[in-house]
């Protein structure tokens, strides 16, 4: 069957709510926090995989729709990157944030070097180092074409088979590390709290950045006034961001699709932080990217070719096994006392974990382990998501794109 544009989005939107209601049929998906996209997506390449090879093809899907809609996503985490959320988490935050970025640099050398050992090109270590652990799937999906053209078979499948053993090692090995560290702090015994809703990363952003007053032109709604001001913000920042990516690329600097929007995103939003000139709602924006992250890392997924992984299974296993080790000792060590030797340090170090191996969602299902089980921790609560929801992109992006272009 042949899908055209908007079927094959209408049928992505189906498989997306068809992965939310199996994450409810088996918790165990959710407990790892394996998002409902990938879940629905991979169900469908699967069942694609098994067509195949009975010589049957089951969908043909037009996945231009595909690129905007990752761009868009990435161009709402540039509206949330302001610098004054630096200013509102202190020093901790930079010192946070400086030493997630050298350990993304780490994890990059660490599977560059693993897989030349294994006789594979460096880039294949790279795609399971900082792209697929500390970007998650939709960085991997995101960059996978420019790794398949410099010379990576599979990028696509790769990265996503590195993500979700990240996001599967992230929830497994981050509150184990936080609970022996609190072990040391002299933490006490533990001192159950009431169950609350774990904080949504996004969220960081939205409750301390100023929303802007709701108005709209005399007869305009005013909701759908603020939705349509920032759908236009967001597809603005994609066509600047589009004129910057062809300059880099002039330049002779490989970037990918949405690096530029990403920029042109966070610019704006700093301007508009200092000028109040147009009124940035990143409530609003937030829902419009998590909407469209939602479609693309499904209609992604739906396509990915799962044979791809035959060949690379052993040297996959070898590279992610030393990038789960190399981060618990980052995080048992260097982090915790850097962080300051202390409860709130133990805490930031299980979230450190959560995201440098998975996502943010690990990262504050670590930290809300903990402190359901001891005490509350509300510095690490605000460092780490904010380090691991926004800035690290920026950062984790030119270390990709650096690699990229030595070692392609």
């Amino acid at each position: 069957m042949t899908l055209d544009q908007i079927q094959t989005v209408a049928f992505a939107g189906i498989i997306l709510f068809a992965g939310y209601g199996v994450r409810r049929i088996i918790p165990p998906l959710a407990r790892y926090n394996i998002p409902a996209p990938v879940v629905g997506g991979l169900i469908v390449a699967a069942a694609i995989t098994v067509a195949r090879a009975r010589g049957v093809t089951l969908f043909t899907f037009a996945t231009t729709l595909q690129t905007p809609l990752m761009i868009a996503f990435f161009t709402t985490i540039g509206f949330g990157a302001s610098l004054s959320l630096l200013r509102v988490g202190g020093p901790a935050v930079v010192i946070f944030f400086l030493a997630s970025t050298i350990m993304a640099i780490v994890q990059n050398a660490i599977g560059a070097a693993v897989a030349w050992g294994l006789g594979q090109p460096p880039l294949l270590g790279v795609l399971a180092g900082s792209v697929t652990l500390t970007g998650g799937p939709a960085t991997g999906l995101a960059f996978a074409p420019l790794f398949e053209q410099a010379g990576v078979p599979g990028a696509a499948t790769v990265a996503v088979a590195a993500a979700m053993v990240g996001i599967v090692s992230g929830g497994i090995v981050g509150a184990p590390v936080g609970t022996w560290l609190i072990s040391r702090t002299g933490a006490g015994q533990p001192h159950p709290m009431p169950h609350r809703r774990v904080p949504v990363a996004t969220n960081i952003a939205e409750d301390h950045l100023p929303e802007p007053a709701p108005r709209a032109p005399e007869g305009e709604d005013v909701e759908a006034y603020g939705l349509l001001k920032a759908v236009v913000l967001i597809l603005a920042a994609m066509w600047a961001g589009s004129w910057l990516t062809i300059w880099f690329a002039s330049k002779g600097i490989t970037l990918p699709a949405y690096i530029g929007a990403m920029l042109v995103a966070a610019a704006l939003r700093n301007l508009d932080d200092g000028t109040k000139l147009v009124g940035v709602s990143q409530r609003t924006i937030d829902d419009l990217g998590g909407a469209a992250l939602s479609l693309f890392l499904v209609m992604a997924l739906m396509t990915l070719r799962l044979w791809d992984l035959v060949g690379l299974a052993l040297p996959l296993i070898v590279m992610l096994t030393a990038q789960v080790i190399a981060i618990a000792a980052v995080a048992a060590w260097p982090m915790f006392r850097l962080m300051g030797k202390d409860y709130e340090a133990a805490v930031m170090s299980a979230g450190f974990v959560g995201f440098m191996l998975g996502t943010t969602a690990n990262a504050m299902a670590n930290m809300e382990a903990l402190v359901q089980r001891y005490r509350p921790a509300p510095k690490a609560f605000l460092v780490v998501p904010m380090v691991g929801a926004f800035f690290i992109d920026f950062t984790n992006a030119l270390i990709i794109t650096a690699c990229l272009n030595i070692w392609r």
